[in-house]
């Protein structure tokens, strides 16, 4: 028999590579769900701890007044399409469509608790902090000092 050629091997090795890198990339998104973290201050509301998504929003560029406590199950600000962004059981990040057409940025592990906050930017930030109320109250007062 005839050895195959150097190209039989190389198609051989990406199909074996090609489900050994998504699934790295997964667990790295599933390590990345843990570690998220959201923090009000003067200088505004930053997110940490997802590589892609995470950024820092400048307190001029929220609407902190508007900014609500959602139940998403049965709200108009529901996450419907995904733009670009991740969607994992128990874990979406990134940019989605809502419900209601408008652009968000969101962090979201639950919807029952969900806070959702306008920007002056053209979109919203949905995110599912670890104790909401206290996140609210934070990013009101951050209005009421502006």
């Amino acid at each position: 028999m005839i050895p195959p050629a150097a190209r039989t091997f190389w198609s051989l090795g990406t199909i074996l590579l090609v489900p050994v890198l998504v699934s790295l990339l997964v667990f790295y998104l599933a390590y990345s769900a843990k570690n998220v973290r959201f923090e009000v201050s003067d200088q505004g509301l930053r997110i940490e701890g997802d590589r892609f998504y995470g950024r820092q929003i400048p307190a001029a560029s929220l609407v902190a007044n508007e900014a609500k406590l959602l139940d998403l199950q049965t709200s108009e600000y529901r996450p419907r399409r995904k733009t670009n962004g991740v969607g994992l059981p128990g874990y979406k990040a990134g940019w989605y469509r809502l419900r209601n057409g408008r652009k968000a940025l969101v962090f979201l592990t639950v919807q029952e608790r969900a806070v959702y906050i306008p920007t002056r930017d053209g979109y919203s930030v949905l995110l599912s902090p670890a104790q909401p109320d206290q996140f609210l109250n934070a990013l009101q007062q951050l209005g009421a000092a502006k």
